[in-house]
Formats: C-alpha cells, structure tokens, sequence
C-alpha cells in the first residue's frame, strides 16, 4: 500500500470546472417547470392544478407532526441550548423514541417512511422550537447516510445501516476541507486500496453532526490503479463508522449562530474502512453528493419558512401593543410596509417549498432546478423577514432574549433568529455558487447545441458542426420568445376570484420569454467569456427565482380557494407577494445591463494590488496573528479526540 501523500492536488480554474461539469446530471429525462421559465417557456400545466398528497400520507404526516408538536412545546427549552451551546442528551433521546431520526426512512427499515412535503413540515416545526435542533436532524437525513443509500446504496448497504439510522445512530456528511470549499476539484482526503479494505488519510472541516455522528459519509480521492486492474479512482464516497481507529474529531466548532451545532473538525488518519462500505462505484461521490442534494436542499428553506411564520407573529402581536404617537406601529406605514413584505414573503416561500416538495414526491417532474432555487430564495429572504423583525421590534430586537426576560418582558430572541439563519446563505452552497451553479442548469440547453462553438478545445469540424445544430435550434427557438399568452388580456382567466391574480400570471409569461432573450443575447454577446460574468448570471437567476415564486404563490391561492380553507386571505397575499417582486424584477432586468460589474472589477484588483492600503489607516486590527487557513497536513492525531456519543 502506497502512503498517503502530503500533498495538495494542484487544478487548473478549467480543470475544476470540468471536474464539477462531470458531476452533473447530463439528461433531463422528465419535465422541469423552472427549466423551461428559464428557456422562455412558462408551462404553467406542470404545476396546476397543484399537485396533492395521497389521503394515507397526510394521515400520517399530521398524526407524526401532532407528537411533534407536543414534544417541541414541552421538551425542547431553546434559552437553554442557546445559553449552554448543546442540545441536551435527553432532547436527542426523545427525538429518537418518536422516531424522528427515521422520517424519511421506508418503515421496512423501521423509519417513518414520511413523504417530502411532511418531512419538511416536520423540519419546519422543529426548527421553530430550535433551529440547531432542525439542523441536527437535518443534517443526518437530507445529506447524511440514509438519502444516499436511499438512492445509490446496495440492499446490504441498506440493511446493515438504515434501520440504525432509522432509531438510533446519528449520521454526518463529509465534504468540505479547510482549503477546499466549493471545487471540490482540489479535494486532498485520500482512500487508498489495500486488499479488501480502503485506507483514508486527510482532515475535514465543518462536520455538522461529526462531533455526536455515529456513522459517517466520507468524501476522498482514490488514486487511479496504475496495473490496470483496479478501479478508475476519482472522488469517491464512503460509509465510516465515526468509531474507527484512526478517527479523531479534534475541535467542536463554535458559530456566531446555531450555537447548539454539534459541528467539528475529523481527521482520519490509516483508517481502515471495507470496501463493501464505498457507495456507487469509485469516482461517483460527486455525482452522488450532487445528487442528494436535489431533493436535500429543500430541507434549508423549509426551516426558513417556519422562521417567516415565527416573524410574522411575533410582528403581529408585538405591532398590534407597541403605540408611537397615539396609535399602535403597525399602522405606521414605514413599520407596516415590512410587516406585510415579511406575510406575504411567508406564504410565497411555503408554497414554492410545498410545491416543490410535492413534486419530488410524485417524481413527475425533474426537480433539480426547482430545489436549487428553493434554496437560494429561502436563504435569502429568510435572512431579510428576520432583519426586518429586528427592525420592528428596535432596541428590544437587538436585544437579546435572556435580557429581556431578566428585567421583566417576553423573551423574544429576535436576534438569536438573525444570527441563526445568517448560515443558511452559506450552507449547502452559498448564495454566490447557488448562482453559478442554477446559471449553469439554465443555460444547459444553449451549451448542447452550441456550446462547441465557445469551447476553445474543439476542432474547425466540431465548431461547422455545432454552428449548423445550433442554427436548426435558434430557428425555432427564438421567434416564440416574440409573443405569447402574456400578452393577452382573457389569459389565465381561472384566477380571477375577487382579486385578480390573472394579470401576475401574464407579467411571468411576459418576463420568462424577456428573461430567455436577454440570457441570448449575452451568450451572443460575451460567448466564452460568459462563465466570468458572474454578476450577469446572478441577477438571470434571482430573476427566475422571483418569477417561480410568482408562480408557485399564485398556484397555491387558487388550491386554497378551491378546497375553501382561507381562500380570500391567500388570493389576498399573492397579489401583495406577486406586487412586491414585480418591483424587485424589474429593477433586476435594468441592473443587467446598467451596473457597475466593469468597474467593480478594477477596484478588486487595485485593492489586491495595494492602491488602497491607505485607506485602511487609523485603525487597530484585533484579529491577531495565526494562518488564514489551518494546516491540514495528513497524520496522526495531536489533539485530544473530543467526539461525543451519544447513546
């Protein structure tokens, strides 16, 4: 057996790129509602009527949120995992008898078997009790070992971890390393074939879970076999048992948020891991992680939205008592202004969560896209609804909530949400890769029959070639970007019920064909440099983002009209919803092609290169000294292994 090397894999920006090109999921084998907004297509038929659950599932999923419920209300104290940085052992211990480790497992394996939609609502819920709870759980089935032995694990792989998934042991994923973030291309974990066995070497970073984790999903680098004889190597994934000699988890992570994250670093060092617990073949951990990730996702955002109900009441009922000139704030327009964007922001992120969610239940539809944006979109607005609650409630909102109860008032931690919720815009990739990585899914048609044309590798032949496919493609692709139902006055007439949510609905047919002929003729325009104009891309996507929003609010107000449950109020709250990013939409298409991107630029790199160092005088920097990046060199252990089971 080779030793493990000490050194970093050196890549190329287009070597990166390649390596996370052939992470993707190539095909499009079923329809995808944000694929086709994005190529100018607004097939509203594959999102309405909205899709519903079957009778049995919400059975079960309203029996299993009930015991949720109760369990949240009377066993979860939220002061004190903030106040002590750790959920308490019996918290975790309960979560497991309810089977809450188990949601998403099939009942075969002893889990719950429970369905997108309420595993989400689940999430939600718990989340709203703690956030660092929801995290935890979270963290162990959306990314952990049961999504992707769900979908790429052998039956014995299956049968030997998810049933303790299922009700007893805790899982954590392992990607991310303390000089690798998002390119992975660079990743230096390494698990080299010996025999029958697999031996990993390296550190990573930002374990959540890893500090408590009983089983472990690994992500290394096996090497090519040089004899011919073994597999291809690549970024490869791996089931670890966090117990494993060798496995040492050297520092529990503390965060501005989420306080009660049981997240670390682990370093393996000569860990022996069987073969027979690698996942998929060598060199498809990425497609896998990738993959776990469509669905994964929607877990963050699911949590934003029980973040936007907690707003919205306490907003209300802090809105309603709070008087400043003889009348209660909220009906001061500048405070009621962000009481009605936080409402109506709540109910445009549950439906595109519930929409979403139900969608990959039915798996009629490809998701991928959907999920990305649900991601990007609840990140985002989450941290705006909590910034703004801090706004309203003013002092008290920067207040924290041990010093409100100490002198007497409701302990409303409304700056512990802001802190909590500042992570989600960073985790399960940040806000920036989120861009790239749906820009790229939304111009994967373009670059099918065309990207040859910009690909400085291809030969004369392969660029006729793909100047002909293209030219077949633009022919009929572009002259329906001209008209469409959007411009018709009588469409999309079925929602029209006292408020009339029809004219929003026309304004997205109208602004995803604009939206497909603006990404055009950037592609005419900037062609392979189009990759680097990072804040082009951005903005293409936020659009979109806001446009299935749009939809999806719209969609959900006619389903709650038709089942007679709060119909009026919902048709009420689209139209503020759809009215709000009307305005932020078209801001977004004017700062497309009016922006300051060319000149940001310049300035980047007259600061990198020292013009404005003077600029930072005046001032002492109390950081201190130390590396910017922790040595990460493979070998043995130094530190004292501060891993937690908890049994």
């Amino acid at each position: 057996m080779s030793a493990p090397t000490t050194k970093k894999p050196t890549v190329t920006e287009r070597e990166a790129r390649q390596v996370a090109e052939a992470a993707r999921e190539q095909d499009w084998r079923k329809p995808s509602f944000a694929k086709e907004l994005f190529l100018g297509r607004f097939r509203l038929d594959l999102i309405h009527p909205h899709p519903l659950p079957a009778d049995e599932d919400v059975r079960r999923g309203e029996e299993f949120l009930a015991r949720l419920r109760e369990f949240c209300e009377t066993k979860i104290d939220s002061a004190l995992i903030e106040r002590e940085a750790r959920i308490p052992d019996e918290v975790i211990a309960g979560l497991k008898e309810l089977g809450a480790l188990g949601m998403k497992i099939d009942p075969r394996y002893g889990g719950l078997g429970l369905t997108q939609v309420y595993y989400n609502r689940a999430l939600a819920l718990v989340g709203s009790a703690n956030p660092a709870v929801g995290a935890l759980l979270s963290a162990h089935q959306s990314i952990g070992v049961p999504q992707p032995l769900k979908i790429f694990g052998t039956q014995e792989q299956k049968d030997a971890f998810l049933p303790r998934c299922a009700r007893t042991d805790i899982s954590a994923f392992l990607l991310t390393e303390p000089d690798v973030g998002s390119d992975p291309a660079r990743l230096a974990t390494t698990a080299v074939r010996d025999g029958d066995d697999y031996v990993l070497d390296g550190v990573k970073l930002w374990t959540t879970n890893g500090v408590v984790a009983d089983l472990l999903v690994v992500m290394a680098r096996v090497p090519k076999s040089d004899d011919g004889k073994g597999g291809k190597g690549g970024i490869t994934a791996f089931v670890v048992e966090a117990d494993s000699e060798g496995v040492t988890v050297e520092n529990r992570n503390a965060f501005m948020g989420l306080r009660g994250l049981e997240n670390g670093v682990t370093r393996f060092h000569q860990v022996r891991v069987p073969a027979a617990n690698r996942i998929g073949p060598e060199g498809a951990g990425l497609k896998i992680a990738l993959t776990t990730l469509n669905t994964g996702r929607l877990s963050l955002p699911a949590m934003c939205v029980g973040a936007g109900k907690w707003c919205l009441k306490i907003a209300r009922e802090w809105a309603g008592v709070r008087e400043q000139w003889g009348k209660p704030v909220a009906l001061h327009e500048a405070v009621g202004s962000k009481i009605s964007f936080i409402a109506a922001t709540t109910f445009a992120l549950e439906a595109v969560v519930d929409l979403s969610s139900q969608m990959a239940d039915e798996n009629r539809n490809d998701i991928r896209i959907e999920a990305a944006l649900a991601k990007l979109y609840g990140s985002e607005m989450g941290c705006l609804m909590a910034d703004e609650l801090v706004q309203i409630r003013g002092g008290r909102g920067f207040e924290t909530a041990e010093s409100l109860a100490a002198r007497g008032e409701r302990a409303v931690p409304a700056e512990q949400l802001l802190r909590d919720l500042r992570i989600n815009r960073i985790f399960e990739g940040s806000t920036e890769i989120m861009h790239l990585l749906i820009a790229r899914e939304a111009v994967d048609a373009h670059l099918s029959v065309a990207g040859d044309l910009i690909d400085p590798d291809k030969s004369l032949q392969d660029k006729a070639r793909a100047g002909a496919n293209a030219g077949v493609f633009y022919a009929k692709w572009l002259p329906k970007l001209v008209a469409g139902p959007g411009q018709l006055p009588t469409s999309y007439g079925d929602f029209k019920h006292g408020i009339d949510l029809s004219p929003h609905l026309r304004y997205v047919e109208r602004h995803a064909r604009k939206l497909a002929r603006s990404t055009f003729y950037a592609m005419s325009r900037w062609q392979g440099r189009m990759e680097t104009k990072q804040g082009f891309l951005g903005r293409i996507v936020d659009i979109g983002a806001e446009l299935f929003a749009m939809s999806a609010a719209c969609v959900r107000a006619e389903l709650l009209r038709r089942e007679g449950d709060h119909g009026r109020e919902a048709y009420q709250l689209a139209d503020a919803f759809c009215r709000q990013a009307r305005v932020r939409v078209d801001e977004l298409f004017t700062r497309l092609w009016s922006n300051t991107d060319d000149l940001d630029r310049k300035v980047v790199k007259g600061v990198l290169g020292g013009s404005y160092e003077w600029l930072e005088q005046g001032i002492v920097d109390p950081s201190g000294e130390g590396p910017w990046i922790a040595d990460a060199t493979p070998g043995p252990s130094q530190r004292e292994n501060l891993r937690r089971p908890l049994k």
